[in-house]
């Protein structure tokens, strides 16, 4: 039909996809904030923390599958069986097994399902929102499906430091009540997420449609491309691969950075509880602007691209103003916390709020590809450099300025390629001037 017809569901719709996300976000990044603790409980070292964030990217490998699952079955299906792997991987974590080696291998289990969760629930919000949404809400509803996957992460650095105490200097007499009196603060966390991913489960088993009776648009409702010629028009398409490789490379080392942010701060003698400040502010903070910037898109249309310019100029400045900083053998510029949480929570509003922004962009570029396949390609790249990334900490994690001086060089590299991109708004176009 010329005419679209939107559902007052498409908010609970909307609802359960984000908590879904949401829920993701806070299991993959458990560990990051409370890594000093869960040494001391768990026995894990560096690389062991390191792995527990790398199983997100590497979660990514059957991102295809899920892609062409979305595209065949549709919402419904895809969401039904990303939710229960993430149950399973939740109920992992909780198995109560007094060997300390079989514990942590059931450990790195439970986030390595957790990660497979990960390419719906970053991928899925462009079609979601194609699907339910009209054209003029479109961005708006990208934009919280696919945040609230941060938010969660942001959660973490708020929830693991206030609920787990951090390791102190007691020795002898006190050292064993205080090493179990954390293990039984993180074995909380752990059973409560397990709850709460159930809780999500159940409801989007009880309801979560694959589609409305009526599409919402004439782009929702027209005719995509196959599997197959979806590849194959992203793979000869420059101006694609282009926007694609300024999203992945400066996400991707960014997503690795704030997944270890509490390594990276400790050389420089900023606590546990601070660093979780740090990170729970950067991604709130990307998370309202992304939602606003979103906002602002629908209602002024066709300038993604200028949004976009904005937002990565100013990652690039906050990002070498971060690196500088903890140089101080060097540039001696002042090394407070009121530093350290600006630079770093400017970074993470510039680039969390671009990641919408993006996705529009995507589909705009490479329409009438579907938008699973589109964004889930990208958002893969995006976790192939963040793997690579995370793969070298795991053998150079004595320090940390090379890990630092990745974030500027990847923010400029972006920005120069969005420069030179050359934007065109074909699914815009065809809502546009079709229903008139």
């Amino acid at each position: 039909p010329l005419s679209g017809r939107v559902y007052g569901r498409r908010w609970l719709v909307l609802l359960l996809f984000s908590l879904l996300g949401f829920a993701q976000g806070l299991v993959w990044n458990t560990w990051g904030p409370i890594q000093n603790s869960a040494r001391l409980a768990f026995g894990f070292s560096g690389w062991d923390i390191a792995l527990l964030v790398f199983w997100g990217p590497i979660g990514f490998a059957p991102c295809f599958f899920f892609m062409w699952l979305m595209d065949k079955k549709g919402l419904r299906v895809t969401v039904l069986l990303t939710s229960s792997l993430m149950v399973l991987g939740a109920g992992l974590r909780c198995v109560p097994v007094s060997d300390i080696e079989i514990r942590k291998k059931l450990i790195h289990g439970g986030q390595l399902l957790n990660g497979l969760a990960g390419p719906t629930v970053m991928n899925a919000a462009p079609f979601l929102s194609t699907t339910w949404f009209s054209p003029d809400e479109r961005a708006t509803a990208t934009a919280i499906a696919s945040l609230l996957n941060y938010l969660g992460s942001a959660a973490a650095f708020l929830v693991g430091p206030l609920v787990v105490p951090p390791p102190n200097g007691t020795a002898h007499g006190l050292a064993q009540s205080n090493t179990q009196h954390i293990k039984d603060r993180i074995e909380a966390v752990l059973y409560a997420e397990f709850g709460m991913v159930s809780l999500i489960f159940s409801a989007a088993l009880a309801y979560f449609p694959s589609r409305p009776p009526f599409p919402p648009s004439v782009a929702a409702a027209s005719q995509r491309l196959s599997y197959r010629r979806s590849f194959c028009r992203l793979l000869s398409n420059f101006r694609f691969l282009m926007i694609a490789l300024a999203y992945a490379i400066p996400l991707g080392v960014f997503s690795g950075w704030s997944g270890v942010l509490d390594l990276i701060l400790t050389p420089i003698h900023v606590s546990q509880v601070d660093a979780g400040w740090i990170g729970f502010w950067s991604i709130v903070g990307g998370c309202v602007v992304g939602i606003a910037m979103a906002r602002f898109a629908d209602f002024i249309r066709g300038m993604l691209k200028f949004i976009l310019l904005l937002l990565l100029s100013g990652a690039t400045l906050a990002s070498t103003w971060f690196t500088l900083t903890c140089l101080t053998t060097v540039t001696h510029l002042p090394l407070t916390t009121a530093t350290l949480y600006t630079s770093c929570i400017l970074l993470g509003i510039f680039l969390n709020s671009s990641v919408p922004i993006f996705f529009e962009l995507f589909v705009e570029t490479v329409y009438p590809v579907p938008e699973g396949i589109s964004c889930g390609v990208v958002t893969f790249l995006s976790n192939v450099f963040m793997g690579v990334l995370l793969f070298f900490l795991t053998f150079y994690h004595t320090e940390f300025s090379w890990f630092n001086w990745c974030l500027p060089g990847s923010c400029l590299l972006s920005l120069l390629l969005i420069l030179c991109f050359r934007e065109s708004y074909d699914r815009l176009y065809l809502d546009v001037v079709v229903s008139v």
